[in-house]
């Protein structure tokens, strides 16, 4: 008995091992990839239990537990499960969506999607749904701030033409002759679908069907847009500095406010580019560019990353992010207490002694082609 159980734990522990070694594979990052299954075995076979939404994944894992002869029982839930029934798309429906780390509104929040951004839906818990954005952030968001969507739903909005705002904030009137009802409000980047130009006003509809206008003078339409973007160092601090003063907000995205990486994503993504959601997630993508930590080959747009550098039992940590601005005077701008100038100089005004000590490099992502720096869809 005692053998038979020595042997019983060695191939539970193999199994686990197997199991582990295709998480870290194909799911090293929970954020951006669901991986949640366990091995179980009993006598002469095998049982899969659990989640995932890396089906490859799985397809792995049952090919690496053949070799043991026994049988397997697949009993994981693949996401999108039938939950979603016919809606695998919801698009964000108010000027900002919080989403949440847990289907409750007292989770932390994690993120944030703006007015107009498509995500997939993955599961539906009562009224949270998860689901993925454009930058492939995993998490939950309640039913009041998104519209479910059919496939035949979400190509028609996809397709749609759309307008996109372009001032740090603003509103969606009910009439174009009365600014006082407004039909909701807006912030930096949001989309509606275009309708109609009416004089001063754009014609446009949410993702829920209401109807509003906007001025003509604070959005473009989108495709439009995008087409005349030309994403640059200058561009990069144009929205960069337009954001100024807008207030920290630990997982905020938006005008409204953002944390230090959210500042970051909305600054490229006015440029067009839609960048990896965390600054620990950030500092992987890009071209290295300062490898000796002297600051002497960046440029304008670089993002600049601190935190705690890796000892000899620890590894580097990565904490904050910034948009390296230069102008003679070693500034970079980020998002801390609020959206503002910091400084690497000693003798200037702006000198940021607690971050210029925490230093862990700089990532160019201009003109760096990787495949994590994506440009915004012409389709949305």
């Amino acid at each position: 008995l005692s053998l038979a159980s020595c042997i019983e734990r060695e191939i539970s522990e193999e199994l686990s091992g197997i199991n582990e070694r295709v998480e870290m594979e194909y799911a090293p990052d929970k954020r951006v990839a669901i991986y949640d299954v366990k091995v179980v075995s009993d006598r002469n076979s095998i049982r899969i239990i659990g989640e995932t939404n890396q089906s490859e994944a799985l397809n792995r894992l049952k090919e690496e537990l053949k070799p043991f002869g026994f049988t397997i029982h697949d009993e994981v839930s693949l996401l999108p499960d039938e939950s979603i029934g016919t809606h695998p798309y919801a698009v964000v429906n108010n000027s900002v969506a919080n989403i949440r780390s847990a289907p409750k509104h007292s989770a932390e929040l994690a993120t944030q999607a703006i007015l107009g951004t498509g995500l997939k839906v993955l599961k539906i818990d009562g009224d949270f749904y998860l689901v993925q954005t454009p930058d492939r952030y995993i998490s939950w968001v309640d039913h009041g701030g998104v519209t479910l969507m059919t496939q035949e739903d979400y190509e028609n909005w996809s397709t749609a033409p759309k307008l996109v705002y372009l001032k740090s904030f603003g509103h969606v009137y009910a009439s174009k002759n009365n600014d006082l009802e407004k039909v909701g409000d807006l912030v930096l980047g949001a989309l509606l679908r275009l309708i109609g130009e009416d004089g001063d006003f754009f014609e446009v509809a949410y993702p829920d069907g209401r109807v509003g206008y906007v001025r003509r003078d604070e959005a473009e339409i989108y495709l439009k847009w995008l087409e005349d973007l030309n994403p640059s160092p200058e561009r990069l601090e144009l929205y960069a500095r337009s954001l100024m003063g807008a207030p920290y907000l630990w997982g905020g995205t938006s005008s409204k406010g953002m944390d230090c990486s959210g500042f970051t994503k909305t600054a490229f993504r006015m440029n067009g580019l839609i960048i990896p959601r965390d600054a620990s997630q950030q500092i992987m993508a890009g071209k290295d560019i300062d490898p000796d930590l002297s600051f002497e080959s960046l440029s304008k747009g670089d993002l600049m990353f601190f935190g705690k550098k890796a000892t000899d039992s620890t590894r580097q940590r990565v904490t904050h992010v910034a948009i390296w601005l230069g102008n003679n005077r070693g500034e970079f701008i980020h998002s801390s207490g609020r959206v503002k100038i910091g400084s690497i100089d000693p003798q200037s005004p702006n000198y940021d002694e607690f971050n210029s000590n925490r230093y862990l490099g700089s990532r160019r992502y201009l003109g760096e082609s990787d495949p994590q720096i994506a440009p915004l869809p012409f389709r949305n």
